[in-house]
């Protein structure tokens, strides 16, 4: 039975460019998973979008002096280019108030919000909330500016605190600030809808405790997601959270109550629900399945690519969500039920460190960053995806230095990968007019280099189902390193004068290896693999099984192009 997946990459704000840090952290491990996935012959959608709504885009499009319809269309194509341009090939690319999107994702959002309604799972309460009395408004989320009464940080905002990563009721913060006015805010009251995430903490702890054993689960849950998640209600409970803002760019709250006028729905209720209804959309567009076939069947693993600041809404609040409208008693598997996560994959985050400085955290506001669309400029995607692979965050912050990304292309992409294609098809056209030499009779030496092969088609696989993409990297490349050193064992360049049936039977074995790593970089480095495939003649280099399938004798094959030129640049 063919395997399906629905796989998801976090909705980044349309208020900002993309950095290394965005890419490292969500996008490129969920394009290497997809691309993978689809070599093994598995049905995939791939998802993503804007999100569009709620106080960042608002905040951006004030300290821009822009429309925010104007702000967020800008930024949503600027973002789809920035993907575009390193490969990043997702199925669908929407927007949760994109033109073509919004009347979808406010359909999706609303009835989501009135099944959970209707359901007895919120609790419309009086609460006090901080307002500015100089703009005279509520001061919602990313409004208001404080100290955190957690870490004491003071990048501390009225739904999260960057230093520590926890959610905040902004009544908390101390030293409160009016982002709009610099003003202090005072408190007022007001009223909003709570969601009851207190009665579904024991159907949440039960299936987050369940993401323990992967062998049970059937996936490799990172420990930070199940310790950040589990942990958290274990120690605090959840209490009931308020999904509704004081704000009129979003979804509206579709009830008919008075206390909802000019109200909208908090951005991490509605912004989630954008992978359905992007599913909806895509689907609606190429008029196959519906979304309850990706999104509603047991066989269909749904899998989330997020950043670490997005553990909680994706471990807790989200799944919360959907246990919510489940009609029946049962966590997961149950026909026409929204199916929760079969995976939630989380990167920690990714720091830069510039020549000469401490490792500091990559900032918009102070510059400290290295934006795709520069980076594109002047150099190609392969390289930057082979780096933040190399360096991935996938258990520990690390640090993107540029010296670094330039020695490790020139050193370990070129040297070590590019060398092994190019002195190999080199050699064969040079001494066998450009084909495959014949095989001859192998010895022990051909049959433990093409046996590594076979391994490392086996250990790459195992890694990249396992979402361990750092470690598939290097399996790749220990293949690559081993291919060189068989090279330089055998000596076809000493045999092609005393030997050259030995000489003719290293370089097939040669081929085949380049064969081999032509399959196993195409996830990692499609743009390299695609040159690599023509230079061997290949049609059926992303599909994993021809990964060993061996290059027959005679085969013609094209001139040798380096897959990696030398990269040189400054740090600035």
């Amino acid at each position: 039975m063919t395997r399906r997946f629905l796989v998801t990459a976090a909705l980044p704000y349309s208020n900002g460019r993309l950095h290394v840090g965005h890419i490292a952290g969500a996008y490129l491990p969920a394009d290497i998973y997809v691309r993978y996935l689809r070599a093994t012959g598995a049905e995939v959608r791939f998802i993503c979008g804007s999100d569009d709504n709620g106080v960042a885009a608002l905040k951006t499009a004030r300290e821009e002096g822009k429309p925010v319809e104007e702000l967020t269309a800008f930024y949503n194509d600027s973002q789809r280019r920035a993907f575009d341009g390193l490969n990043i090939r997702f199925d669908i690319y929407g927007g949760t108030h994109q033109p073509g999107f919004v009347e979808t994702h406010e359909r999706f959002s609303q009835d989501f919000f009135r099944k959970i309604y209707d359901k007895g799972l919120f609790t419309k309460r009086t609460s006090k909330q901080l307002f500015d009395v100089q703009a005279q408004q509520f001061l919602p989320d990313r409004f208001v500016k404080g100290t955190c009464p957690h870490c004491k940080s003071e990048n501390a905002f009225g739904d999260q605190c960057e230093g520590c990563g926890r959610t905040l009721e902004q009544i908390a913060l101390l030293n409160p600030v009016s982002v709009l006015t610099g003003t202090k805010p005072e408190l007022r009251e007001t009223k909003h809808w709570y969601l009851r995430l207190d009665q579904l903490q024991g159907k949440l702890s039960q299936w987050l405790a369940s993401k323990k054993d992967p062998v049970s689960c059937g996936a490799h849950w990172r420990p930070v997601v199940i310790n950040q998640s589990l942990g958290r209600i274990e120690a605090e409970g959840l209490p009931e959270r308020a999904m509704t803002r004081d704000l009129t760019w979003g979804v509206p709250v579709p009830l008919d109550d008075p206390d909802a006028k000019g109200k909208s729905l908090y951005v991490w209720f509605d912004a989630p629900i954008g992978y359905v209804s992007f599913t909806a959309a895509l689907l609606q567009r190429t008029g196959a399945e519906q979304y309850d076939h990706w999104w509603k069947s047991p066989d269909c693993k749904v899998v989330h690519f997020i950043g670490e600041d997005n553990i909680v809404f994706h471990a807790i609040t989200w799944p919360a969500m959907m246990l919510a409208t489940h009609d029946s008693d049962s966590i997961q598997g149950v026909v026409g039920e929204y199916q929760l996560p079969h995976n939630v994959v989380a990167n920690c985050f990714l720091n830069i460190k510039f020549p000469g400085k401490e490792e500091e955290k990559i900032s918009k506001s102070r510059g400290t960053a290295v934006w795709i669309e520069d980076y594109l400029q002047s150099f190609a995607a392969d390289p930057l995806r082979y780096y933040l692979t190399a360096i991935a965050p996938e258990t520990q912050r690390t640090a993107f230095e540029f010296d670094d990304f330039l020695a490790r292309n020139n050193g370990e992409l070129g040297n070590a990968l590019g060398n092994f294609f190019n002195r190999c098809i080199s050699f064969a056209h040079k001494y066998f007019e450009g084909k495959v030499p014949p095989a001859g009779e192998r010895d022990d030496a051909d049959r433990a280099q093409l046996a590594r092969c076979r391994e490392a088609v086996e250990k790459v696989g195992a890694e990249l189902e396992g979402c361990h993409f750092k470690a598939a990297l290097g399996e790749m490349m220990a293949l690559a390193r081993a291919g060189n050193l068989y090279f330089d064992q055998t000596k076809p360049f000493l045999s092609r004068k005393t030997d050259l049936a030995a000489c003719a039977r290293a370089i097939n074995v040669c081929l085949q290896t380049a064969r081999t790593l032509t399959t196993l970089i195409a996830p990692f480095l499609p743009e390299s693999a695609e040159k690599a495939a023509t230079m061997l003649g290949l049609t059926d280099h992303q599909t994993w099984s021809a990964a060993t399938c061996e290059l027959p004798q005679g085969r013609p094959l094209a001139d040798a192009v380096v897959l990696f030129p030398r990269l040189e640049g400054e740090t600035t």
